[in-house]
């Protein structure tokens, strides 16, 4: 079994199969560069990703590690949010806040399906909501408009 060392922001270290991360876009461009002595040795550092989230994305790419790849192709890639298996909904029950770090992650990282995944979660969440609902949802605040010549 082939690892990378991945390092969260935070410092934590995760040994992690490569088969894992066949669904990262970062991920494939560095095990396509190298099989170099120097680059298994030192850990691979994700700024943007704290331990927390980091294991939360390892949970769903060792679970979708057999998943096809999701169609380049954005036409291909369906609109429909109601083909969530019932792991991915159990998988994203969880805190607001998480499920948009998990989402932030998935874009740094480039994992297309993870973002997909979270997409059509969120499209669920705002569906038939009204913009005052959506933005109690989201915690958004109502802006005031600005009254008189902007400076």
């Amino acid at each position: 079994m082939r690892t990378i060392k991945l390092q969260s922001s935070n410092g934590e270290d995760f040994d992690v199969d490569v088969r894992f991360l066949k669904c990262s876009g970062i991920m494939k461009g560095l095990l396509e560069d190298g099989d170099k002595e120097d680059k298994k040795k030192e850990p691979l550092v994700l700024p943007n990703v704290n331990s927390d989230i980091l294991r939360l994305v390892l949970i769903w790419a060792e679970y979708h590690k057999d998943d096809p790849e999701p169609p380049e192709d954005e036409a291909a890639n369906g609109r429909s949010t109601d083909d969530i298996i019932p792991w991915d909904i159990e998988f994203l029950k969880m805190e607001q806040r998480l499920v948009i770090e998990l989402m932030m992650a998935a874009d740094y990282m480039d994992i297309k399906g993870l973002l997909q995944l979270i997409a059509k979660h969120l499209a669920n969440m705002i569906e038939g909501k009204t913009p005052q609902q959506i933005r109690q949802i989201f915690h958004i605040p109502r802006s005031e408009i600005p009254k008189g010549p902007m400076k």
